[in-house]
């Protein structure tokens, strides 16, 4: 049966997943890019976490101020850009980064398994 409100262009919006086992991360490179564009200085550090993973944004009290990749927001308009504009070279050590394009009225949610992740609608859960 023919629905006259199919035929509406639905706005979308753009979510990053890693697509595969291993688990979400950026490269190096990526990272860099997106702290850019966001317009944060950073210093790339190994001495706090031993990992390439948390950089040096800025001094707070006594204390030094870390970010991450993990931090970020998976469908913020600069990680699907530089997901985008990198492709491959996007990912992380174990990560193969994917974007996915939803409905921007659906109450979405990030599921994973063994680091896999898709995109579900979110629905009540009770445990």
């Amino acid at each position: 049966m023919y629905n006259a409100s199919n035929d509406k262009e639905r706005i979308m919006i753009k979510i990053v997943i890693n697509s595969d086992f291993g688990g979400f991360g950026l490269s190096d490179d990526a990272f860099e890019r997106y702290l850019e564009l966001k317009g944060v200085e950073f210093e790339r550090t190994y001495t706090k976490f031993g990992s390439s993973n948390y950089y040096k944004a800025g001094h707070t009290g006594d204390d030094d101020y870390y970010l991450s990749y993990y931090d970020i927001k998976r469908d913020d308009p600069l990680l699907v850009q530089v997901v985008e504009e990198m492709q491959g070279e996007a990912n992380g050590r174990h990560s193969s980064l994917k974007i996915v394009e939803i409905p921007d009225d659906v109450n979405w949610i990030l599921e994973e398994y063994d680091g896999a992740e898709h995109i579900a609608e979110a629905h009540r859960r009770w445990y």
